[in-house]
């Protein structure tokens, strides 16, 4: 339920986020070095944080530059770097800042033409693309945005040169030597100005859309949908797909119309979410509540959040469907019809539904189940070992028709593109389609995420959790099978810990940089079930935090 009564509607204009003040801030204040809160924190997708609260500014910037071309030069990455942004108001001059020290530092920086918006997928398949076939002079790339967050909050995400997510042990490094250098003050780090690097050739533009949108065929059946008629709308959502949709549609015959076009850094036409802030966060029906509110206009609509790589479908007669009905979907959908190798397993996170282990035992798939955070898959998903991975926060990627790698990072797009596929060729919209996979595996989902209050002392007291600290044998009336601290997948650590019956678990996992502790639960059984379910999970964190 909505914690705001403003949830669902547009945001007063009092409200609003003041740009040229929050432009001022992100180069105007500094952050304390001595202060961790300040410093570079890189997460499960990059640093996040705000000008306002000296999280996110320039400083930040500088320093992660800098430290990605020292890591660069440790390990040997010395091909063209990749940069794209999306539509937050502070992309845009960390966009310009980062180049200004990568060319200074020598690398051959490549940014969108026309000084435009590139979703994270795109530039994951720039960098794949760049590096296919090679061993030297790899490519790598920088992903400026905070993903579906406030308007206020920047964000910056570095891609190795596999094109995904970077793993801890590149995020440590990272982070580390950018807190090095803003200790040491980065007025000192050399830069050269925007303009003069781009006049030099120091930073190039690059047609990042065409390849990706030319490539889109050997993805997705994309004459399949033209051929169908399906009427298809698409809400960038102000995001940095805006000049991506309607190009699809001219390239590939889609009767599909691009329903908002606008771009606005306050993000004023996005409804509130829950909590009254504005996301762009396409999983959610309150930020979505437009494109809900005309879906009648098309036989299936779909969002994508600000640097599109995440997905939201909208049905006309189902609404918006939640992120795991869909995954198992989509999984059910290509593992049935696209004839992949046998070695292409099913991924999933685990605090993603127990539906996706149905189907994979439906499709005779290997399942391979990882900690949150999509760089668990990247590996997969080059190689082929995995031939669709999602997580529960509606972000998933796929390998091409022929099992070859597609993108290393989620995919907004092409997920959007995968259900009206689905529509087009199996003749059911995805909600009716989910409605039937559920009497297919024998099993029904009642999933919820919760967001507790944590102080840090309790996070980490979370964090810290063991196996023992659940003293039950039952979990709402059903023997416990597991009581996980890592992955099944590929053992890492979860963070926190998931138990485990035959028609439920829940799972406990501290915030990296909210005072909060995220409880998931899931049943596949009945409402009921799921409430003893998320009574036993708070009994546990009762118990751990006494």
């Amino acid at each position: 339920m909505p914690s705001s009564p403003l949830a669902g509607k547009t945001a007063p204009e009092s409200s609003l986020i003041d740009v040229p003040a929050l432009l001022a801030a992100f180069h105007g204040e500094h952050p304390d070095p001595a202060l961790p809160a300040q410093g570079v924190s890189f997460g499960t997708s990059g640093h996040r944080g705000s000008a306002f609260k000296r999280t996110f500014n320039e400083d930040h910037i500088v320093a992660i530059a800098h430290a990605i071309c020292d890591y660069r030069a440790a390990n040997g990455t010395d091909g063209p770097l990749y940069i794209g942004r999306d539509t937050h108001a502070v992309s845009e001059p960390a966009t310009r800042v980062a180049c200004e020290c990568l060319a200074a530092r020598g690398v051959d920086v490549r940014i969108a033409d026309g000084d435009g918006y590139t979703p994270t997928p795109v530039v994951s398949h720039a960098v794949i693309a760049a590096n296919r076939g090679r061993s030297a002079h790899r490519a790598d790339g920088i992903v400026v945005t905070p993903s579906h967050n406030p308007p206020e909050d920047g964000g910056f995400k570095y891609d190795p040169p596999h094109g995904g997510p970077a793993d801890t042990d590149v995020t440590v490094t990272i982070e580390s030597r950018a807190n090095e250098l803003l200790r040491a003050g980065v007025a000192k780090l050399a830069r050269i100005p925007y303009e003069r690097a781009l006049r030099e050739g120091r930073v190039r533009t690059h047609d990042f859309a065409t390849p990706y949108i030319a490539d889109l065929a050997t993805a997705i059946d994309c004459d399949a949908i033209a051929r169908s008629g399906v009427r298809l709308g698409a809400d960038p959502m102000g995001g940095a797909s805006v000049g991506y949709w309607g190009r699809i549609a001219e390239k590939y015959g889609l009767n599909l119309e691009v329903v908002r076009t606008t771009v606005d850094p306050t993000f004023r036409f996005i409804p509130l979410d829950h909590d009254g802030k504005i996301r762009t966060d396409c999983s959610s029906p309150y930020a979505m509540a437009n494109l809900l509110a005309i879906r009648e206009r098309f036989d299936l609509s779909f969002g994508n959040d600000a640097d599109a790589d995440r997905h939201g479908v909208v049905s006309r007669a189902g609404g918006l469907l939640p992120p795991n009905h869909f995954l198992a979907v989509c999984a059910d959908y290509l593992f049935g019809r696209r004839g992949w190798p046998e070695r292409a397993s099913l991924g999933k996170t685990v605090v993603s539904s127990s539906i996706l282990d149905r189907v994979a035992r439906l499709h005779g798939r290997a399942l391979v189940e990882v900690p949150v955070g999509f760089k668990w898959f990247v590996s997969g998903l080059a190689d082929g070992s995995i031939g669709f991975a999602g997580e529960e926060s509606a972000g998933a990627s796929l390998v091409r028709k022929d099992a070859s790698v597609w993108t290393t990072d989620k995919d907004g797009l092409v997920l959007n593109l995968l259900a009206a596929e689905i529509l087009a060729v199996a003749k059911r919209d995805p909600a009716a389609y989910y409605t039937g996979l559920e009497t297919q595996v024998g099993a029904a989902s009642f999933y919820t995420r919760l967001d507790e209050p944590a102080t840090v002392a309790q996070r980490a007291r979370i964090k810290a959790v063991k196996p023992e600290d659940v003293h039950e044998t039952t979990l709402a009336g059903e023997p416990i099978t597991a009581r996980l601290l890592n992955a099944p997948g590929n053992g890492a650590a979860i963070g926190g810990l998931k138990v485990v019956s035959e028609q439920g678990w829940y799972a406990l996992r501290p915030s990296g940089t909210e005072d909060i502790y995220k409880l998931y639960a899931e049943s596949l059984r009945d409402r009921a079930h799921l409430d003893a379910i998320v009574a036993q999970a708070r009994a546990t964190v009762a118990r751990v935090l006494a």
